[in-house]
């Protein structure tokens, strides 16, 4: 219950080093290339990642897919200020820490 209060509170931290690749722009680098990247997620995005950990009904694809969908916001797209129409694909996870 303390770690959910605080991880909606004040967010939480991911790390994860995985292949990400992109459905882009014509003309826009969209190669999967293998990064390490610890971001910092703001509880409102970090609330639907938390829940999905915790339940035991997640699997670990959905999980993925959470956490790729949540790094693409945060990461990639800047919380919608650039890169509007980019995709991010998250495959080969080594690991991922949160």
């Amino acid at each position: 219950m303390a770690q959910k209060q605080a991880a909606t509170a004040t967010g939480i931290v991911i790390e994860t080093r995985a292949r990400f690749g992109f459905t882009a722009a014509p003309r826009t680098t969209d190669d999967a290339r293998l990064r390490l990247i610890t971001q910092h997620l703001p509880s409102a995005y970090a609330a639907r990642l938390f829940d999905a950990v915790q339940a035991a009904s997640a699997t670990e694809q959905q999980l993925r897919d959470i956490a790729a969908e949540r790094l693409q916001e945060i990461y990639f797209k800047d919380r919608g200020r650039r890169a509007g129409w980019l995709l991010a694909e998250f495959t080969a996870v080594e690991h991922i820490d949160l």
